[in-house]
């Protein structure tokens, strides 16, 4: 069962090696020219940034690709065709058939998807530094372990659909619009909420009106300092009692020369208060996220599973 079961797989095997082997040997290049010489944060970026978005977006895409092109097709294709009848008219039974194919494309999956995830990780991770910025939607989910999650769960959620749907392409484009869904859902809406966040107050001082830190990308607000957290949510300006700024005080800070504005601002005493996840839960989030993947992923497979007995000829 598992040779019949390679023989079949081994064309999508076979051209995934290869574009396996292709994008690994680029990602070590990439690494070790990112390594080489003495480059600053801007050098960094100026030289590099554009290469690792594109290998982003390529890791983006590998765990939908895995779905629609290994998943989907593996049981529909043999339904659509007939080709089950040979294997479950032999000694061969449904859940062992179903079983074998799960676990070789599984483990093909999770190869090829943690060898990329760790060479991203491996060859990114200078620039990383720099941007300080592991919570974005895009670092998150192509480094460490949440990558190797998503191509799992996409995996069974394409072998499942064309259980169900038992016609090769709607299986694909079923696929492909659930998967979407699913991670757009997750960071926008589940992720947030894994963790309660922590809340702060960040006063606004003339110092921080000078640097505009808290208007930055970075999330490093005065008094509160956050290399790397990850900013849920920012207040309005606030008075030191809580209360809104008032239009005519803060009207009467933005005139004059920029010193003067800050000045004037660090003088009302204002503040913003902070929703935000600490930089060191980032491990956290990595963990609880995939957990989450692979729970709906074993969910999928035993559902398959039970599903398989119960499917007519």
């Amino acid at each position: 069962m598992i040779w019949l079961s390679w023989r079949q797989f081994r064309a999508q095997a076979l051209t995934g090696a290869v574009a396996l082997i292709l994008l690994a040997s680029f990602l070590v290049v990439l690494g070790h020219q990112i390594r080489d010489g003495d480059h600053s944060g801007a050098e960094l970026r100026d030289r590099f940034q554009s290469q690792v978005y594109l290998l982003d977006a390529v890791l983006l895409l590998t765990p939908a690709l895995i779905g629609l092109f290994w998943g989907a097709p593996l049981v529909a294709r043999e339904l659509e065709t007939g080709t089950h009848r040979l294997a479950w008219n032999q000694s061969v039974t449904r859940r062992r058939w179903l079983s074998v194919k799960l676990l070789l494309t599984g483990l093909a999956a999770l190869v090829a998807v943690a060898l990329v995830s760790a060479l991203l990780t491996w060859a990114a991770s200078p620039l990383d530094r720099v941007a300080d910025e592991r919570f974005t939607t895009i670092f998150f989910g192509t480094r460490n372990l949440a990558p190797v999650a998503y191509g799992i769960f996409a995996l069974v959620l394409g072998v499942v659909t064309g259980l169900l749907i038992r016609r090769t392409v709607p299986a694909m484009a079923l696929t492909a619009l659930v998967f979407v869904v699913t991670q757009a859902l997750m960071p926008n809406l589940l992720r947030p909420n894994l963790v309660p966040p922590v809340r702060g107050s960040a006063p606004i001082t003339a110092e921080v009106v000078r640097n505009l830190s808290f208007l930055g990308s970075q999330p490093v607000i005065s008094g509160l300092k956050m290399p790397g957290a990850w900013v849920l949510d920012t207040s309005e300006l606030r008075t030191a009692d809580g209360a809104r700024v008032s239009q005519e005080a803060y009207g009467n800070c933005v005139s004059g020369s920029f010193d003067a504005v800050a000045e004037c601002l660090g003088a009302l005493k204002l503040h913003v208060d902070v929703e935000y996840q600490p930089a060191d839960r980032y491990w956290t989030f990595q963990w609880l996220e995939s957990g989450l993947y692979l729970g709906l992923t074993l969910l999928l497979a035993v559902f398959g599973l039970w599903r398989i007995r119960r499917s007519g000829q």
